[in-house]
Order: C-alpha cells, then structure tokens, then sequence
C-alpha cells in the first residue's frame, strides 16, 4: 500500500488530514486533465465535482489501479458528462485566435498568453485525441495507464496521442503562416483524419 492508498484509507475513516493530504498531492493533476478535456474556465469546478464524487465512492475503491489512475478515470468521466450537459444546453464558446499570435514569438516573453494558446489548440483537437495527448503528455501517465483511465486498448492510445501530435503539429505551422500573413486560423477544429 503506498501513501496515497494510505491516506484514502484514512480519509475513508474520517481524517480530514488525510483527505486534504489526498488532494494535495493529486490536484494538479486532476486540475490539468480537467482543463484540458473541459475548459480552463470550468477546470476548478470540474475538479471539484471529482474529489466529490471520489470521496462519495472512496469506501469502494477496491486497489486493481492506482488510486492516480482510479481519480482520474473518475475525472475523465466529470468531464464526459460536463461536455454532454454543455451539449444538451447548446451552449457554444466562441474562441479567441489572437493567441495564436503568441506561439510564433521568439522572444518567449508572454508564457500565460502561449500557455492560453497552447490551450485553445488543445480544445481543438479530437475529444479522444485530447485525452489520450493530455494523460500522456500533459499528466505523464504511461501508454497503459492512459489506455485504463480511457477504458480502450493500449495501441488506441498510441495511435490518438500519434494523431494528436500531428494535428498540434499541422495547427502549429498554420498559425505561424497565419501570424506571418495576418490572417486568422479561424474556428476550426483539428479532426479531419
């Protein structure tokens, strides 16, 4: 048993410390997979809907995963149902490309304005894409335990993160023609394969 599986038991017993010791070393995580399957204006409030739930269901937490891989299956599924509630509302967010700008400066001065660009590329990508890319590269989950938080075959993994990268990648030099050009990228999404 390791000391986060330890301190879900005693959280489960009643520990406030343990429970907050539980989040403390898990939050940033949940949080970026939150931002990055959701949006980062919801991402506090879909991580807080996951420890809500994980703590309503931490008494069943039966060990076959890590307890990370556990939290952020159980994330990955809040964010699952914040998508379709949004879809339900029809309720459509416009996105600002003027980030994009950001990308293309050498001089690296603006780090929230790229990491807001690196964001809206994010949101862009194939919904299965961003997952599989943002558990593996963003979070540094292994091909497996991505291929179990996402509940598919560990090949499915490596060939969306593959996919994802050549998107980010294709994105990437259209906003550096764009910014050289002047011209906008626009709203599309990166999901033509």
């Amino acid at each position: 048993m390791d000391e986060l599986e330890r301190a879900a038991a005693a959280a489960v017993d009643g520990d406030p410390l343990a429970a907050a010791t539980l989040v403390r070393a898990t939050q940033s995580d949940v949080w970026r997979l939150c931002a990055a399957l959701g949006d980062r204006q919801s991402a506090d409030d879909l991580t807080q809907e996951t420890y809500a739930r994980a703590f309503a269901s931490l008494h069943r937490f039966a060990g076959r995963s890590s307890l990370r891989t556990w939290l952020l299956s159980i994330a990955r599924r809040v964010c699952a149902d914040a998508v379709r509630s949004r879809r339900r509302r029809r309720l459509t967010l416009v996105r600002d490309d003027a980030d994009l700008e950001a990308l293309g400066r050498a001089d690296g001065a603006d780090r929230v304005g790229e990491g807001a660009a690196v964001t809206d590329l994010l949101a862009r990508l194939d919904p299965e894409r961003r997952e599989a890319f943002a558990l593996t590269q963003l979070l540094g989950l292994s091909y497996a335990e991505a291929a179990e938080v996402a509940g598919c075959p560990v090949g499915t993994i490596r060939s969306r993160v593959a996919r994802a990268r050549a998107d980010l990648v294709e994105a990437l030099g259209a906003a550096a023609g764009a910014t050289g050009t002047g011209a906008r990228t626009g709203n599309r999404e990166l999901n033509h394969r």
